[in-house]
């Protein structure tokens, strides 16, 4: 069925940042949490309990079925990981936490990968490189450009690096509904695809592993693992597109205080 783009006004604008930012100030606390022996399911009560606390609903619980608040993917899971009673993370881990907040009939969602103590040179250049292959695609996704354009870039920069991309997943429009057209690839050609025009909200998330793109669903239906089971990292933010200028409203800026690091959105 042929899906049109929603586009948004400034009132719809003004919403999606501040559901944009319950999700930020939510990925933060449950940045706070992270170290080696805390348990996946108390990430997962961290994080609805600060979505709820901002009179927001988690986005994705209850979505198709899915059965917790934050998607919460280690190692070699690349996305969608239910956390689980006896799920703990180790020294050496890295885990994506994927959030999305409903507030005022409005969607935001954004992920970000963490180490979880000491991780290995190559996990973290992983780590570094994939942020990286999403402040390149930044950059070009604004009016005039294409979805074409923002695939190219992503998958160029980390072919670099000789990683895989995932293309079975990609990002999204994103506005009263979480999915919403056009889907943003992190791979493509130049000019190619839909493209962006004022008044559009999306999501870019590269989903890059440290060995092949391949990967598989486990049986619950939502855990999408690398086949190599090699480490993979997700990052993902929220744009809107205007004529004058595209407008990031996720940002990393609360995590990165709770990191010591600098972020650039």
């Amino acid at each position: 069925m042929f899906r049109r783009i929603k586009y948004k006004n400034e009132a719809d604008f003004e919403k999606l940042r501040q559901s944009a930012h319950v999700v930020a100030v939510t990925l933060a606390e449950v940045a706070k949490c992270i170290k080696p022996g805390v348990p996946l399911l108390y990430l997962d009560q961290i994080g609805e309990q600060c979505i709820r606390d901002h009179h927001a609903v988690p986005s994705f619980k209850g979505y198709e079925g899915y059965p917790a608040s934050l998607c919460l993917s280690v190692n070699d899971v690349v996305v969608h990981g239910i956390p689980k009673q006896g799920d703990y993370l180790t020294d050496g881990d890295i885990i994506s936490v994927d959030c999305g907040a409903l507030l005022n009939g409005f969607h935001g969602d954004f992920a970000y990968t963490f180490a979880v103590g000491e991780v290995a040179e190559d996990v973290r250049l992983l780590m570094e490189r994939t942020k990286q292959s999403l402040n390149e695609a930044i950059k070009v996704a604004v009016a005039g450009k294409t979805v074409g354009d923002i695939g190219y870039t992503v998958e160029s920069y980390v072919g670099q690096f000789n990683y895989g991309v995932v293309r079975e997943l990609c990002g999204h429009g994103i506005g009263r509904d979480m999915h919403e057209r056009p889907d943003v690839c992190n791979y493509g050609r130049p000019n190619t695809g839909d493209r962006l025009q004022h008044g559009m909200c999306i999501c870019i998330e590269p989903m890059i592993t440290l060995g092949k793109r391949n990967i598989y669903m486990e049986n619950d239906g939502w855990t999408i693992r690398t086949k190599d089971h090699k480490p993979a990292a997700h990052y993902e933010h929220q744009m809107i597109i205007t004529d004058k200028g595209t407008e990031v409203i996720s940002s990393y800026k609360l995590i990165g205080e709770v990191l010591g690091t600098t972020e650039l959105y």
